[in-house]
């Protein structure tokens, strides 16, 4: 058996320190434990398949990462650096994306509440926006278009019925119906059988 530390990525101070065979094995004793892992550097771990369900990894480092087929369900990724990591097959129902950097990540089959990514673009992130000044994720995924924001999740359309119940024609209510125009657009671009249309033509 190892002693693994997690550190946080700027001020290197030990969040979580626990043996186990593997860095793997101490991740998710962890979050089991309960631990508070923001701002955690777990650049390049291998997690394929870890359960880390409601794991507290706001603002922590996890590019690179292998999170294939993990279960981050309900788990706190906001501001997070996902950049490059492999999410396919990972299950993110719940999970809090606001502000993640997604570039270059993996979400091949990602699980979005029963729903799986398509295309080659699956995801559009914008803002900071709204009333909130957070930001909304759109995922084009097999079950239509689905949209986090906040605490929301749900369809395009539940989205705008939202907006609309909640905001109306305030400034907050017109920059979340151009976002919504442009998540249309784009979904309408990107899904494989708009790019099937295009290259056949």
């Amino acid at each position: 058996m190892t002693t693994f530390e997690i550190t946080h990525r700027h001020t290197g101070s030990i969040l979580y320190s626990g043996g186990g065979e593997t860095l793997r094995d101490v991740v998710v004793s962890a979050v089991k434990g309960g631990a508070d892992l923001r701002g955690a550097d777990l650049g390049g771990a291998d997690l394929r398949g870890a359960d880390l369900r409601s794991a507290v990894l706001g603002g922590a480092v996890l590019g690179g990462a292998d999170l294939g087929g993990a279960d981050l369900r309900s788990a706190d990724l906001g501001g997070a650096d996902l950049g490059g990591a492999d999410l396919r097959s990972a299950d993110l129902g719940g999970a809090d994306l606001g502000g993640a950097d997604l570039g270059g990540a993996d979400l091949g089959g990602a699980d979005l509440g029963g729903a799986k990514l398509i295309g080659d673009r699956p995801i559009l992130q914008i803002g900071p926006i709204g009333s909130r000044s957070d930001y909304l994720i759109a995922f084009v995924t097999d079950q239509g278009v689905l949209v986090r924001a906040g605490c929301f999740f749900g369809s395009l359309d539940e989205f705008s019925s939202a907006v609309d119940k909640t905001h109306g024609d305030s400034v907050h209510g017109i920059e979340y119906a151009t976002a919504i125009a442009m998540i249309d657009a784009h979904a309408a671009l990107w899904t494989p059988a708009a790019i099937e249309q295009r290259e056949a033509a």
